[in-house]
């Protein structure tokens, strides 16, 4: 394991801090957030680092490296913290290497550092594809994962030589794989190729379209539950909420929905690392995306809150147990005393992430189509 000075040969420091006089209270989370440098922070102490990585040659190979973790930081810090008793830290930005294969190296090092010291990871990016470092987190460590995406898209994109259109085909396909189940989450039908979905359906893998996700967010938390990690692409956002992204839709989240889904994310109880791409400070008009982003960090952490304060599932003192019966299966849901979430349990006596629209549809004596999905993984 390397120690925190071997890490910090990776990175740099944030561009703006030489020249941003602005004074923060004690309140804001500029003034909370530990900036790790040689001779101050370590790592090991953080609940979250947070890494900028403004690489984009995945993308588009003449583009310069993106600017944009620092205009987010910017605009995270003025904001308020209301939860103290989370530790970050900023590690910096990760150095452009010579080239792009230079980059993702150091990104994978660093994050493999973190996940190793029981830390959880915050990049901001930089281009989608970077999300494959997060998975080699977890390729490296021998560890198998569930990887959920927020995307308009499946970037499953067999016809193009760009890693930036098919970097899941490598993740999904690769042998070994450690991808034990995967979420696609707020794709839009009309940008996605329908054989494909049924492909990834056939393959027990949730789908859900960003109508669905829309009519219940609810719905889609247990996805993140269990999630290694978790890769946002703002294209999920509407344009009108997210326009600093040149690949964006006039439909999508809006920006308050975005928000819960990070929220739901910092919930996970598994997380190792999330990231955030697509950002293109370039265009955006009146800072309003580098905002946006910086709300969604905020409701990260009151997420990374609750699961910091949520009770393992084993301290049965902690949560509310039901047993009940539903086409002749014998069923326990629990529910916590402290975060109202829900699990089921499954044939198999393992318990999963589910919502209380789930314990009630039992109680009707239906399946839930959930735990119907996941016993068909079983097989």
């Amino acid at each position: 394991m390397q120690s925190t000075i071997e890490l910090l040969n990776y990175t740099s420091d944030m561009g703006f801090i030489d020249q941003d006089d602005q004074q923060y209270l004690s309140s804001q989370w500029g003034a909370c957030v530990h900036q790790i440098h040689r001779d101050a922070v370590d790592v090991r102490d953080m609940d979250l680092i947070i890494i900028g990585c403004g690489e984009r040659r995945g993308q588009n190979a003449t583009k310069s490296s993106s600017t944009g973790p620092d205009a987010i930081r910017k605009a995270f810090f003025k904001l308020h913290n209301w939860h103290p008793a989370l530790k970050v830290g900023d590690i910096g930005n990760i150095i452009e290497g010579a080239t792009l294969q230079d980059t993702r190296a150091a990104l994978r090092t660093v994050l493999s550092e973190i996940h190793a010291m029981g830390k959880k990871a915050l990049v901001l990016g930089g281009s989608h594809d970077l999300t494959l470092q997060q998975y080699d987190v977890f390729r490296g460590s021998d560890t198998l994962t569930d990887l959920s995406i927020v995307d308009m898209l499946a970037d499953i994109d067999e016809s193009s030589e760009n890693r930036y259109d098919n970097y899941l085909m490598e993740a999904l396909t690769q042998t070994p794989n450690y991808v034990r189940h995967f979420n696609l989450i707020g794709f839009q039908s009309y940008y996605v190729n329908p054989q494909l979905i049924e492909t990834f359906d056939k393959l027990r893998f949730d789908c859900i379209r960003v109508g669905k996700a829309r009519e219940n967010l609810e719905w889609c938390e247990p996805a993140f539950r269990d999630s290694g990690m978790v890769s946002i692409d703002i294209n999920a956002i509407r344009f009108s909420d997210a326009p600093a992204n040149r690949l964006a839709s006039p439909n999508g989240f809006f920006g308050d929905e975005i928000c819960k889904i990070t929220r739901f994310a910092g919930m996970g109880s598994n997380l190792s690392s999330i990231g955030i791409y697509g950002y293109e400070p370039e265009y955006d008009t009146d800072e309003i995306t580098a905002k946006l982003i910086a709300q969604m960090i905020w409701y990260f952490m009151d997420g990374l809150l609750i699961a910091k304060q949520e009770s393992p599932l084993n301290d049965r003192n902690q949560f509310l147990e039901y047993h009940l019966r539903f086409t002749d299966q014998d069923a326990y849901f629990l529910k916590s005393k402290h975060s109202n979430r829900w699990w089921m349990q499954l044939p198999d006596a393992q318990f999963i992430p589910c919502t209380h629209q789930d314990y009630i549809t039992a109680c009707n004596n239906e399946i839930p189509e959930r735990w119907m999905r996941a016993v068909e993984r079983l097989v």
